[in-house]
This record gives C-alpha cells, structure tokens and sequence, in this order.
C-alpha cells in the first residue's frame, strides 16, 4: 500500500481501478524535403481539419461543462489562426527544408516558452493550450488518433496533467475521480472536477508508472490523499466513509424547500455564485433562493472581441426570465489579474492584481463601462435584478459611477426603452474599503465581501502562488475581524451585508458568520444545501 499526498480540487470520496492516461507520443523527426510548396499545403490541410475538429469539441463541451469552459477551444482555434504561429511554421518548412511536423513542433515549443516566459499568469497558462496545438496538428499529419479512457468500468483517471481536448472527449460517465502530478486550481482538471462534482487532486507527489495501471485506488479529496492498493483494513474504512458520504447527501436533500432561517429566527439570504447561464440549472437544482453573483467577466472571456450592448442584454435577461423573480446579483467587469482578454489590449504590468483591473478599467474606459451598463439597465425590466461593483476603493469611484448610471438611465429614458430600478451595491475586496465601509455604506443598498482578494490583499500573499499555501491563512484573524467591521457599518447604516467569496462556503465558519450578523452568504450550487444545514443550528444572537 502506498499513500500520496495531493491538492484537492473538490471535495469526496473515489474507490476504483486506476487507468493511465497515456498521451500519444508524438515522435517528430526531422526530416529534409525537396518539394516545400507540398508540404506547406499538407500543413494548410492539417489546420482545416482542426479547425473543424475544435469546432465540434466546442459543441460538445458547452452541452458538458457549459460556455466558459468550453471557451479556450476558441483560443485553440484562435492559435491555429494566429499570423505569427503560421508564418513560423511556413518559414520553417522553407528555410530549413524541413516536413511539416518538425516544423510545427518547433514553432509550438518556441511560442510555449515565449508564453511561459511572461510575467503574466494568464498568458504562462496558455502553455499547454499552445502545446495542445501542436500536439493535435502532428497527429492529424501523422494519422494518429487522441488518446481516451476504455473499459466497461467507472475508474479513476491518473495523469501528468490533461489537456481541456483530453478531458472534453473522454466519456464522463466512466470517470470517478482525477488525479494529476501536476496542475493548478484553476487548471482545466480542477475545473471540471468541480463542474463534474467528482472528488480530485492535483500536484499530487508520485511518479506514474504502467505498474499503476489497473490497481485499486482510492482518492480522498477531504483530506487531499491519494491511495493505492490499500489493504482490506483501509478499503473498508473508506466504504464507510462513502456511504456514510450518500448518507449525507440524502439527507441534504430533504432540505430543499426549506426555509433558510436561524435557531433563534434570523431569515439568512443564501444564493449561489454562477459564471454563464449553463450553471442556472444547478441553481434551481440545489434551491439556492437566487443569485449572489453573476461573474459577468465571462461573458466578455468567451468572445474573441467585446460582446455587444444586445449580445450582452440577451444573457442577462436570460438569467432573470429563468429566475424568476428571485434576486439576481450581477458583478460589472472584473477583467485584469488573473483574467485576461487580448482583445482588451491591456498593457503589461508587474503586479497585475494591484493594477488596472475591474472597475479601474471601467472607469478609464467609460465607452466599455456604458455599454455594459445599458445593457444590464436594459435588463432591469425582465427581474429582480441588483448591480454589484467590484474592487471599490474610495467614495470618489462610487460617485463616478452614480454619474454614469444617472447618464444611462436619460438615455435609456430619452429613447422610450423601459427600465427596472435595480438596487446598487458594491463588493468590498480590499484594506482600504473595509476601512471607510461606514462612509460608503451610506451610498450603497448592500455590501457584498470578497473574502478571496480581501485576504489576498491582507496578507499580502498572491493567492495565485501555490509556494506560498502554507503562508495563506484564509482564517486569518485580521480577515475575520475586518468582516464583522463591514457588517457592523452595513447595519449601523441601514443596509444588508453578505459574503461572495470562497469563505462563503466554508461551513467551519458558518456559526460564526451568522454570530457576526451577516445577512447573506453565496456559494457554488453544490454547497447550497450543506450550507443551509449549518444556518439551520446557527444562532444570530448569541
């Protein structure tokens, strides 16, 4: 029996029979050719049908894993397009004399290690995208098919890593859990582990070997640990404890319909946090009583150009209609730091998550900002629609943005469009909104609390650097006291205060959430109802 430690990306339990996934070696040899002219045509070739393959991938992952996920296809074929990445390869093949395959796996390793050379988080994680490429362009030269997951039984998939057209095109049905050696939490397998809600780990510390292949694993993504052949002593520990697991998970079913109050009567808002319309569906599935936040940033990651004021109408009114009447919360454009769009055109900075980003580029970019705002004014009419804005730092941004909202709704007014009166609240995210939350309290109708950049920014520590996990103190007291020093500033001014971020959902702090006063907590769908039973003990008055 051997025990490896891991990441864990979602949290469960996963007994079964360990499959390797094996990439296609692609053994690209250098080989001289007389007729270039041949060869750049067998390349041009080779991009139509991965063009077209991408396209279909495409499809089937926005049915699977919805728009946003499905989204970097659209930079795969966007790279395969790229001026610059056919121009090398072309050059390549004419310069050198050399076939295709060399030729495009030399340009995929020279871009990759001009990307991962960048001080820019999103464009070193386009490195395997770009290795991905390159991959699917030499095995169509090459005749070869994509690796897959085979059998007749559920296992749990081992891997380096997996590349998104790897995990789109295995048959999820037959995938218990993941584990890799390497990757990130926001790599493309912790995010459909997440969307899929199967236990994960990632950078976990062994070395794959064909030995592993076809023994009995077992992945505990609680603790972050990955078995392999356990004995029949730890076998039966973790059957248990797996249906000890559904157990629990029944038993989270019957609180759908109930009312989300307090022991002593406190009603608490719990909704849920979503990222397209895709993820409506586990909303309504976990009877979360509405939305808390709308990341509105992926609508603008999903389109290779800035989404227009009708595109963007189309989405929210979408949400609102499926709604119901329930409240929707939408987030304005947090796009900077981590999430970038190359359409943006942004310029390079060293720290980018203290640099233009969210309502700093709004704001410098009022054409952006307006047209945003229109729509979602626009929208207003359909729901119960409020507008949230993200990374506020002083009253002189909230006053900026009142100019704005009053110059849309004239406009929208001037034109007979007909609009809703959409409640405006702010997220508080950094020190120095925390600090003055009773003066902005008095402008706003809600305070939503990003625990995730407002620890970030406290603890001065990149959430993003996984060197410094064991420096990262989501719990921190600082963190902890600075919360209950915005909720007791929303109630002294009349307004509600809730938490959107990943704290949200940490049912080990729940109790003391609701201790503190806090009126409202939104989470991802699938911690709706494990989060209601923590309400449901809590006390709001101690």
């Amino acid at each position: 029996m051997e025990k490896y430690v891991g990441k864990s990306v979602f949290r469960g339990i996963a007994i079964g029979r360990i499959s390797i996934y094996e990439k296609n070696q692609q053994q690209v040899k250098r080989v001289r050719v007389t007729d270039t002219e041949a060869e750049k045509e067998r390349y041009a070739k080779a991009s139509e049908m991965a063009l077209s393959d991408l396209s279909d991938l495409y499809e089937k992952a926005v049915k699977e894993v919805g728009e946003a996920n499905a989204g970097i296809f659209g930079f795969h074929q966007t790279m395969i397009q790229d001026d610059d990445f056919i121009d090398s390869i072309n050059s390549i093949i004419e310069t050198q004399q050399v076939n295709a395959e060399y030729a495009i796996a030399m340009t995929a390793d020279n871009f990759a290690q001009m990307f991962s050379a960048m001080n820019d988080d999103y464009m070193s994680g386009r490195v395997a995208d770009v290795k991905d490429v390159g991959e699917r362009l030499i095995s169509i030269l090459s005749g070869k098919k994509n690796a897959s997951v085979s059998g007749d039984e559920s296992v749990i998939v081992v891997a380096e890593d997996l590349a998104p057209s790897e995990t789109v095109q295995m048959d999820k049905d037959m995938v218990i859990s993941f584990v890799t050696t390497q990757g990130s939490v926001n790599s493309h397998t912790a995010i459909l582990s997440r969307t899929m809600g199967i236990p994960s780990l990632i950078d976990t510390d062994f070395i794959i070997t064909k030995e592993l292949d076809g023994k009995l694993g077992i992945v505990d993504g609680n603790s972050g640990v990955f078995i392999v052949d356990p004995d029949d002593i730890i076998i039966e520990k973790y059957k248990t404890l797996l249906n000890e697991e559904l157990e629990k998970k029944q038993l989270l079913l019957s609180l759908k319909g109930k009312e989300t109050v307090t022991v002593d009567g406190k009603k608490i808002r719990l909704y849920a946090n979503i990222g397209n319309s895709k993820d409506l569906a586990q909303v309504l599935a976990n009877d979360a009583a509405g939305i808390g936040l709308f990341r509105s940033e992926f609508v603008y990651l999903e389109k290779d150009r800035f989404p227009t004021e009708e595109e963007q109408l189309a989405v929210y009114k979408a949400v609102l209609e499926t709604m119901a009447g329930k409240p929707v919360i939408i987030r304005t454009l947090d796009i900077g730091a981590d999430k970038q769009c190359d359409y943006f055109e942004m310029e390079h900075e060293e720290n980018p998550a203290m640099g233009c980003r969210a309502i700093r580029i709004c704001l410098s970019r009022p054409e952006i900002f307006k047209t945003q705002l229109r729509a979602l004014y626009r929208a207003s009419a359909y729901g119960n629609l409020a507008i949230m804005y993200p990374m506020i730092t002083s009253v002189r941004e909230i006053n900026r943005i009142r100019e704005m909202e009053n110059e849309v709704k004239r406009e929208l007014k001037s034109q007979g469009i007909e609009i809703g009166n959409p409640a405006t609240g702010i997220m508080i995210e950094t020190p120095a909104a925390v600090m003055i939350s009773d003066e902005l309290a008095k402008l706003v109708d809600f305070f939503s609390i990003g625990t995730n950049d407002l620890t970030q920014y406290t603890l001065a520590i990149d959430r993003q650097n996984s060197k410094l996990d064991t420096f990262y103190d989501s719990h921190h007291p600082a963190v902890l006291k600075m919360i209950k020093l915005v909720v007791d500033n929303a109630h002294e001014a009349g307004i509600w205060a809730g938490i959107c971020g990943e704290l949200a959902g940490d049912t080990s702090l729940t109790h003391e959430f609701i201790a503190m006063g806090v009126d409202e907590l939104s989470v991802s769908p699938g911690l709706v109802l494990p989060v209601r039973k923590q309400i449901l003990d809590s006390r709001a008055c101690n």
